[in-house]
């Protein structure tokens, strides 16, 4: 059967068109402020620039979210709405919900769930998720990937390549080719929902008997290459316990080490 979402160049050149569009437009207003030298407003133009990459989705906005951790890379008006990218980007409506649902587990999907809420519970530069119930009574996260999304990943790497020589030309001293060669891999290896929920399935036997971390339970009968349903984890995003109690931050350090060094050692 045909994949009606692969790369496709119709696609590719309707999101450099898109890309193009929204950056001249909401995104590229607080440029042409600061180039005709009037007085920039940086919170407006924070919130008009995390807008325009919010609506863009894709690696654009990814690159953005990654720029937002770097400290002092940005004034703290754009670290801080663009750290927002991270889980609370412009989500997708309610109908692209019911047709994309439709799509990965046929017409009578609702049937499937318990329940399932219509509004998701956080949005990010390829997907976002809405939590659910099973029949069970387990509670599920679904991750549901936006459309096109493989076409305009590689749009949007295309663009980060043709910036990345720029750069280059104009600072031969740091070779950005890797880099832009690692963003691609990764951000690729991310669009493919049946290679993640092996890995899930793959770390929750590795470290199922270790109390200090938890993986979440994959659903396979519930997923696709591009809806992941695992069990739902309750908890906070890491940056907020930036002020817990140094005995809560080592051991959320000490999770972390113990994750990674299970992850190189099977992998070694």
């Amino acid at each position: 059967m045909t994949d009606r979402e692969a790369n496709r160049f119709s696609a590719r050149a309707a999101r450099y068109a898109r890309v193009g569009a929204n950056m001249s437009g909401r995104g590229g207003a607080f440029c042409r402020r600061a180039l005709s030298g009037m007085d920039l407003d940086r919170g407006k133009s924070a919130i008009e620039l995390a807008a325009a990459l919010g609506g863009l989705k894709g690696p654009i906005m990814k690159v953005a979210q990654l720029i937002s951790t770097i400290p002092d890379a940005l004034p703290p008006e754009y670290a801080a709405e663009l750290a927002k990218l991270q889980s609370q980007a412009p989500p997708m409506g309610w109908s692209f919900v019911k047709r994309r649902m439709m799509a990965e587990l046929g017409p009578d999907w609702q049937r499937k769930f318990a329940s399932f809420e219509h509004h998701p519970a956080a949005a990010a530069s390829l997907g976002q998720v809405h939590r659910a119930r099973a029949h069970a009574g387990d509670e599920l996260a679904c991750k549901l990937q936006y459309p096109d999304m493989q076409s305009a990943v590689e749009a949007d790497l295309q663009q980060l390549q043709w910036i990345f020589a720029i750069h280059r030309r104009m600072d031969p001293a740091i070779d950005t080719t890797e880099i832009a060669t690692e963003i691609g891999e990764r951000i690729r290896e991310e669009l493919d929902y049946r290679r993640e929920l092996k890995h899930a399935m793959l770390y929750g036997a590795m470290l199922g008997g270790i109390d200090l971390i938890r993986v979440p339970r994959p659903w396979p009968e519930l997923s696709t290459g591009r809806l992941l349903t695992l069990d739902w984890l309750e908890g906070r995003r890491l940056l907020e316990h930036r002020t817990d109690a140094l005995e809560s931050r080592n051991r959320l350090a000490t999770a972390m080490f113990t994750a990674w060094w299970f992850r190189s050692a099977a992998t070694a």
